[in-house]
């Protein structure tokens, strides 16, 4: 299984620009998923799908993914409006008033959360949101879960682009997932690429398709502005996680053809060709000399 995952669209950050910058680097990171080799089985949009919340960017960004041969899923970020989105994407799955859903595949359960507090940049989990999570974990023992949300409940680094760990909501989807170790979440909100373990669990962060939060990991003063970058027009970016029938590989890879220095040809076959040999000689379980 090869989930695809594309976060922090900002679609309509310059509203009344047909040709807008962020619509072009979008467009451009589903051309790239379409084009894959091995197609995913899913595409998780993972929140900030537009930047104002309006229903024209909504509609755009529905145009843009009509035609995926893939399942495409939504999630929201706190650039949305739930209302909005119900209204352009009518089937979107809404739980309580909160877009929470569950998909299961044979081998894992996916569950889509909703972080969004309106009016606030960061992230929130009331006990309604945190009662359903336990309540969908609690149907599956034993059976690896999959969490798709926007917020990552983690320090970055980053000083304006972080989560404390004691947060209200940071502490409440920890205790909601309890001791679960075979839980695995995926991201966005930060514009960047990041690997961790929160708590035990597996957490990656994927990179924007919008332009990306400059890596600035100095202390910042709120009332001294020092000139740091903050916004940086690194390429789009894709995530995709590959079920491997135990857990998730996750590859990040920047949207665009880079150059190749090497091809596959006879030249590099001899090497293929003894990686291969290499692997079929190895039993599987046999301890390392």
């Amino acid at each position: 299984m090869l989930i695809a995952q594309l976060t922090d669209l900002h679609i309509g950050f310059d509203l009344d620009n047909p040709d807008e910058f962020n619509f072009r680097r979008v467009a451009s990171a589903i051309d790239y998923v379409k084009g894959l080799a091995v197609p995913p089985d899913r595409l998780f949009l993972t929140g900030d799908l537009t930047d104002h919340g309006d229903a024209a960017s909504y509609e755009r960004l529905k145009g843009l993914i009509a035609d995926c041969d893939f399942p495409v899923h939504l999630c929201v970020g706190n650039h949305d409006d739930r209302t909005v989105m119900k209204q352009v994407f009518p089937d979107l799955p809404v739980e309580d008033g909160f877009v929470q859903y569950v998909i299961d595949e044979p081998e894992v359960r996916i569950i889509v959360l909703d972080t969004l507090d309106p009016g606030h940049h960061g992230g929130a989990f009331c006990r309604r949101r945190a009662g359903w999570l336990r309540a969908r974990l609690a149907e599956v023992p034993g059976k690896p879960v999959l969490l798709v949300l926007h917020h990552p409940p983690i320090e970055t680094g980053i000083p304006w682009m972080t989560a404390h760990p004691t947060e209200p909501w940071v502490v409440m989807l920890d205790k909601a997932i309890g001791d679960r170790s075979d839980v695995m979440m995926i991201t966005g909100h930060i514009h960047r690429s990041i690997t961790t373990q929160w708590h035990g669990r597996m957490l990656a962060v994927a990179p924007s398709t919008a332009p990306q939060v400059a890596l600035e990991m100095a202390p910042m003063d709120p009332a001294t502005p020092d000139e740091r970058p903050m916004i940086v027009a690194e390429a789009p970016g894709v995530a995709l996680h590959l079920w491997t029938g135990e857990f998730f590989v996750t590859h990040h890879a920047q949207v665009g053809a880079p150059d190749v220095l090497a091809r596959y040809d006879r030249n590099l076959q001899p090497l293929v060709q003894a990686l291969a040999e290499e692997h079929d000689t190895v039993e599987p379980g046999a301890a390392a000399a």
